[in-house]
């Protein structure tokens, strides 16, 4: 790693990862695979100017996939770290907030 935004990938957006930030103060993302929890921790006070209290990590298995066409063609798409971060009470990220 040679800087803090190398260690965040990107934020993942799902159903889940909404109902998350909404209700508990978490917020997911996608990370370098060899960022540790301090890493990460470090990047998100820094570029979101918030204060963190938790980060979990796992590593998210690689999945096959068939074309649709051929059924013999196998897809492998990658494993992935991904993190959840909680964040102090009353701390936002204004990004996943969306329009208001």
């Amino acid at each position: 790693m040679t800087s803090i935004y190398d260690v965040l990938r990107r934020p993942i957006l799902t159903e889940k990862s909404s109902h998350q930030y909404a209700k508990l103060n978490q917020y997911v993302f996608e990370v370098a695979n060899d960022a540790t929890k301090s890493m990460i921790k470090e990047a998100v006070e820094t570029i979101f100017d918030v204060k963190v209290e938790k980060v979990n990590t796992m590593v998210m298995p690689a999945k096959r996939s068939r074309r649709a066409q051929s059924r013999r063609v196998l897809i492998r798409r990658s494993a992935y770290k991904k993190a959840i971060v909680t964040l102090a009470p009353g701390e936002t990220i204004s990004v996943f907030e969306g329009v208001r």
